[in-house]
């Protein structure tokens, strides 16, 4: 086993930070898929993502942990590996660390080795599988999955079943040109941009955690499960339903789907473990047995990715 490869290196730049005063989640993706590209090369596909690519990775779906606060100015560092691979697909890791070491965070993402322009499947090189072996990376204990599984799923997201359990509309846009990759599909940090766009509107008149009147709070995640069922491209639109779907006293379980308003098809699903801290000591607010109350009857049975 090794301890990975550095991937990326840079810092948080305070446009890539949101009004909690720490970085976005989208921008942790978008430097995740710098790192994927990193990774890529790093296992013999240099130029994978590149305009005249024949081969490329596709994201299926990631898991992140949020660990540690990742604010303005702070410098930050990626190594990344493999945790396994398959005869197409394989599972790697991404570990973001502080200069000090410590995890800001980490994702295990799960992709597809595709044809560029079709995004049909196909085998690994040999050189691939035999580099793969050298980067094999386990996951520390810190990024394994705590409230939200890896099993697979069978999403049940669409218009029709949003509508059916009154999923609250959260965004709702269209994909532009410039959202898109080489390929003409959406890329992965947008899909998780919009999901944070839309969590003012999830929240509005409600809190994650019934803070006290009068306390500064503000909200964070600290797991996400991401999955892709179909690329928007340029054009289509993208709607966004948000609801609860369980919780305790001191964490939410919020689940999202992506949807086309068009065909009523999801794009993704999405959820994540979310709360409300305080933004004077930067520390969870824990539920009143009141608040918890209200939280709970906020919480839409049958929800789920």
């Amino acid at each position: 086993m090794s301890e990975g490869v550095e991937v990326w290196r840079g810092s948080v730049a305070t446009w890539e930070c949101d009004a909690m005063g720490h970085l976005n989640v989208g921008f942790y993706v978008a430097k995740s898929m710098e790192g994927l590209a990193s990774l890529a090369a790093e296992l013999g596909m240099a130029g994978a993502f590149a305009a005249d690519a024949r081969a490329t990775l596709t994201v299926r779906e990631q898991h992140i942990r949020f660990l540690r606060e990742a604010r303005p100015g702070m410098p930050l560092a990626m190594t990344g590996g493999v945790i396994e691979i398959g005869e197409s697909q394989a599972r790697l890791i991404f570990l973001l660390r502080h200069a000090d070491g410590q995890l800001a965070a980490s994702f295990q993402t799960l992709v597809d080795h595709v044809t560029a322009r079709d995004a049909r499947a196909f085998p690994w090189p040999a050189r691939v599988l035999a580099r793969a072996q050298a980067l094999r990376l386990p996951v520390p204990p810190e990024a394994a999955p705590r409230s939200l599984g890896l099993e697979p799923v069978e999403s049940r997201a669409s218009l029709a079943r949003a509508n059916e359990l009154g999923l609250r509309r959260t965004g709702l846009g269209a994909v532009r040109p410039g959202d898109c990759d080489l390929f003409g599909r959406m890329r992965t940090e947008l899909m998780m941009a919009r999901i944070s766009d839309g969590i003012p509107h999830f929240l509005q008149g409600r809190s994650l955690n019934g803070e006290p009147p009068g306390q500064r709070a503000g909200g964070a995640a600290l797991e996400y499960r991401l999955i892709h069922l179909d690329w928007p491209r340029a054009g289509d639109r993208v709607e966004l339903r948000s609801g609860a779907s369980g919780g305790d006293a001191r964490f939410r379980k919020l689940t999202h789907w992506l949807l086309d308003p068009d065909s009523g098809r999801a794009w993704g699903a999405a959820q994540a473990i979310a709360v409300s801290f305080d933004l004077e000591t930067r520390k969870i607010i824990t539920l009143s047995d009141e608040a918890l109350a209200a939280a709970d009857a906020q919480v839409i049975p049958g929800l789920t990715l």
